[in-house]
């Protein structure tokens, strides 16, 4: 019998790959989609990605989408105690494992397997330690198209933005950026793939420079 599973969802690349191959294992169903969605900008933090996209994709995947609101200047306590009822109400629902599409920040995966034991759940690391430039290749592969949102200034400049993950996106990125963005050097939207009964529409919009990042502005398409 399959273990229920939530996945905690970005709309990202590497929520996407996470989806692909916890579904690949055969071990796990996945029950439902976890986001945290800053409140007054109703966008996802960091990625700047609009509510309405990601409960598009949701709506494309045949999934719940459970939003954890968080105001904009949200302190560590609030994300945790807004996350933690969410959780326990999981757990009201025999869910007790959540999967995440992290790959190699050891800090970031300590501290949520902490957050998580202390309401008796555990996370799953489906990419865990792989190689990142698989990843992206993997990625890109299987047929996945995803537009990145938001682009460090620090490591890149602003053509990179509002551009497609593709071969030659890839081929550009300079040697000191991990090329699956691993450490936030980009982030992106996924608008198609092997996992999505029909396509995202996400025209762009306007680019945005919010000291230090670039922002591309995906419209409802």
């Amino acid at each position: 019998m399959k273990e229920k599973i939530i996945l905690s969802w970005s709309g990202g690349k590497d929520s996407s790959l996470a989806y692909c191959y916890l579904r690949e294992t055969g071990a796990y169903e996945i029950a439902g989609l976890l986001t945290t969605v800053t409140d007054g900008y109703d966008r996802v933090s960091m990625h700047g990605v609009r509510r309405i996209l990601l409960e598009q994709q949701a709506k494309s995947l045949g999934l719940p989408l459970q939003k954890v609101y968080i105001s904009k200047d949200a302190t560590n306590n609030e994300y945790e105690s807004r996350m933690r009822e969410v959780l326990v109400a999981y757990q009201d629902r025999d869910i007790s494992s959540v999967g995440f599409g992290d790959i190699s920040l050891e800090d970031v995966r300590r501290y949520r397997e902490e957050k998580l034991a202390q309401l008796g759940m555990k996370g799953v690391f489906p990419l865990w330690k792989r190689d990142t430039a698989e990843l992206i290749r993997d990625f890109i592969d299987l047929g996945f198209k995803a537009i990145v949102t938001c682009v460090d200034s620090r490591l890149l400049d602003s053509s990179f933005v509002g551009k497609m993950i593709d071969d030659d996106f890839i081929s550009r990125l300079p040697s000191h950026v991990d090329p699956n963005g691993e450490n936030g050097e980009f982030h992106s939207f996924v608008i198609d793939g092997p996992i999505f009964k029909q396509k995202i529409k996400a025209p762009i919009g306007e680019i945005i420079f919010r000291d230090p990042f670039y922002f591309c502005d995906l419209l409802p398409g």
